[in-house]
């Protein structure tokens, strides 16, 4: 079996194991006993976070003069939302590529451009929250978390800064270009390239782009915070912030789907500093997950919907 395969499978098996090793019918209770009024205010922060997250994508995209429409968009990544919920680090909103191509008319280079600038931007912002909110577990985390927290941020920024040049980046790529592509795609390759840059957005975007996922991680974490209150989890908001970024970033190590497991292990370590039992946490970690499927729903009912016409 390749590696690949099996890597998925280690946080399912964390999951499992954190499953029985709490008492089952606690966490039944727990589930039990949840303040509806809570559940469903975080029911309206999830719609909320949908729409965050499509308008985040919907304002790169029309930036890269991408003629989206907002329903169209919005579509879009709840079909994204039910790919990237059963495949590892959420890689299934590559299919907004494909969806830039098929419905915009667009190549390719134009769709991985959109991604990588939005994925780029997303992980840049997440690891900001993280490194911010961090010093309340500056006795607990170790100090090479934050300092590879801040290499990993300013490398990536750096790297999109720097590959933002078309010219710079094709005096890199020309010898190879040259030597190892077959000759046969290399039009091809040349015009993926091109598109790739085509209609890229002027650096003073990128803070916009960046405030933007900001306040979209925000509004993801208030579900969160709402689903914990909702189980008598009485923590302030504050350490929240400082808690999920974290867990949010373990949980796209690509050993596991959609973060389960390596997620549900960090919670359970960091908001135990608060005197927050496993079985409270593992509740509200399923919960979040119930309510993650939502929008995943949706998106397959998109899926065979659009598939019926």
């Amino acid at each position: 079996m390749k590696v690949k395969k099996i890597l998925p499978l280690i946080g399912i098996g964390i999951f499992l194991y954190i499953l029985f090793r709490l008492d089952f019918r606690r966490i039944l209770s727990e589930l039990k006993n949840i303040r509806i009024e809570f559940l469903i205010v975080a029911l309206i922060f999830l719609s909320l976070s949908v729409l965050s997250q499509t308008f985040k994508w919907f304002i790169i995209a029309r930036t890269q003069k991408i003629k989206v429409r907002f329903p169209e968009a919005l579509k879009a990544n709840l079909i994204g939302e039910f790919y990237g919920f059963i495949t590892p680090s959420k890689v299934g909103s590559l299919t907004r590529m494909a969806y830039i191509k098929k419905c915009e008319g667009y190549n390719h280079g134009k769709g991985a451009s959109n991604y990588v600038l939005e994925k780029i931007l997303d992980v840049c912002s997440l690891i900001f929250l993280a490194v911010i909110f961090s010093f309340v577990f500056q006795k607990v985390l170790p100090q090479t978390f934050v300092y590879y927290s801040v290499v990993l941020f300013f490398i990536l920024f750096s790297l999109l800064i720097f590959f933002r040049d078309k010219e710079r980046t094709k005096k890199i790529f020309r010898g190879i270009y040259h030597k190892f592509i077959p000759k046969k795609i290399k039009q091809k390759v040349k015009n993926g390239f091109n598109s790739f840059y085509e209609d890229m957005p002027q650096k003073r975007f990128f803070l916009i782009f960046f405030i933007i996922n900001l306040i979209n991680w925000i509004i993801l974490y208030l579900f969160s915070f709402f689903i914990g209150l909702s189980l008598s989890i009485n923590v302030p908001f504050f350490y929240f912030l400082a808690i999920l970024p974290i867990a949010t970033l373990v949980g796209l190590i690509p050993i596991t789907i959609s973060g389960l497991g390596t997620r549900e292990a960090t919670l359970i370590s960091l908001f135990g500093l608060f005197g927050i039992s496993a079985t409270k946490v593992f509740s509200m970690s399923i919960l979040s997950l119930i309510g993650g499927t939502i929008p995943a729903i949706i998106g397959i009912f998109l899926i065979f919907r659009s598939r019926s016409k």
